[in-house]
């Protein structure tokens, strides 16, 4: 019995130094596989440090937007109320010039004698007639256009009257 022992002795020793050196491979590759996730924890680490940097930039443009927007707003209402108080002013003074133009303007009658006879011209006079414009009348009396213009300078020359009397210049 005493060689049977011995034999079952033999292999423990031999067992135990395998064990051990699995154990060393298997703690070896463990360090091995550790310093990888380090350092690809490390690399994680500066991407989550600049979304950190954008997520503040973004933040801070954001609070800018707001402001452009209410600002925008605010200068939109202003215009605005510029524009109707402008609009309000600009109706005011038209009706003001309107009425100007009206109390400026003198009826232009035709002289008529009593009892309804036709207006008769005098020797400076010219009485005017249907299809009649300035520039006939002052061709038609030998006078020049703007010395015609000049002398009736209250007269509304895209508005002749048939009946209208129209002061001729001297020659």
């Amino acid at each position: 019995m005493d060689t049977i022992s011995r034999e079952n002795n033999s292999m423990l020793p031999v067992g135990g130094i395998i064990v051990g050196v699995i154990g060393l491979l298997l703690g070896g590759y463990s360090a091995i596989k550790l310093s990888s996730v380090n350092r690809t924890l490390a690399a994680h680490e500066e991407k989550v440090a600049r979304l950190d940097t954008v997520e503040s930039q973004i933040s801070t443009s954001s609070a800018a937007s707001e402001k452009a927007t209410r600002d925008l707003s605010a200068l939109t209402r202003s215009t605005q109320d510029a524009f109707n108080q402008v609009g309000a002013e600009l109706g005011n003074l038209r009706g003001s010039i309107t009425k100007l133009e009206e109390s400026s303007k003198a009826p232009v009658r035709a002289t008529a004698k009593a009892g309804g006879a036709p207006a008769v011209a005098g020797p400076d006079e010219y009485i005017v007639k249907a299809g009649d414009t300035g520039t006939k009348i002052a061709s038609a009396k030998g006078v020049s256009w703007p010395d015609l213009q000049a002398v009736n300078s209250g007269v509304a020359w895209n508005r002749l009257a048939i009946g209208q009397t129209i002061k001729l210049p001297k020659k």
